[in-house]
């Protein structure tokens, strides 16, 4: 009797002693698809980061560029491949147009103005600010962009600020610099440039 009690019990710690081996085996295997879950998790968070358009629209000083954006029907390029460098008009800088200006651009009638002005602030490429000052200062002070809309600006550094001269003799300085998106980067203005 002894001996069946002694083997019950020996087979009970053996039960119990596997029995925890299996739980740490659960609990570690657990952890590493918790761990691979998470990674996954980054890496499509990172795939998924938003592009121009996505960052414009998240960003309120930039609603009045994200309903130009929309009205000029542009919407699907700036989400394209890019990659692009758009310097984008904060809102205040649509407030400075001369009134009924922005109203005008918007309507259907005003479409090709309003593409023709919107391409004028996006680049091919993405340019940093700090490529923009290292062009400025290895071309004696001033560089010129081609925009996709054809024509130029003019970069040139007042003190540390970028500005930008457009083709009217237009000024805008650079407010914000360097705001990253899956296709490309923003620099935003504080003045519309007009072709």
């Amino acid at each position: 009797m002894k001996k069946r009690l002694l083997a019950l019990a020996l087979l009970s710690g053996l039960i119990t002693f596997y029995g925890c081996g299996d739980t740490k085996k659960k609990n570690t295997t657990q952890d590493v698809e918790t761990t691979e879950n998470e990674t996954q998790k980054e890496e499509v968070m990172e795939v998924q980061a938003p592009n121009i358009v996505g960052v414009a629209a998240g960003n309120a000083d930039f609603s009045t560029l994200v309903a130009a954006v929309k009205a000029a029907e542009l919407v699907g390029t700036l989400s394209g491949e890019g990659p692009f460098t758009v310097f984008a008009p904060v809102n205040a800088a649509f407030e400075k147009l001369p009134e009924g200006t922005l109203d005008g651009l918007l309507k259907p009638e005003g479409k090709q103005t309003l593409t023709s002005i919107l391409t004028y602030h996006v680049v091919s490429g993405s340019v940093k600010a700090a490529d923009v000052v290292k062009a400025i200062q290895d071309n004696n002070g001033s560089f010129v962009i081609t925009t996709v809309q054809g024509n130029t600006l003019t970069a040139s550094l007042d003190g540390e600020n970028v500005i930008l001269t457009d083709a009217k003799g237009g000024i805008s300085t650079i407010v914000l610099t360097d705001v990253e998106a899956s296709n490309g980067v923003i620099h935003a203005i504080d003045t519309v440039v007009m072709p």
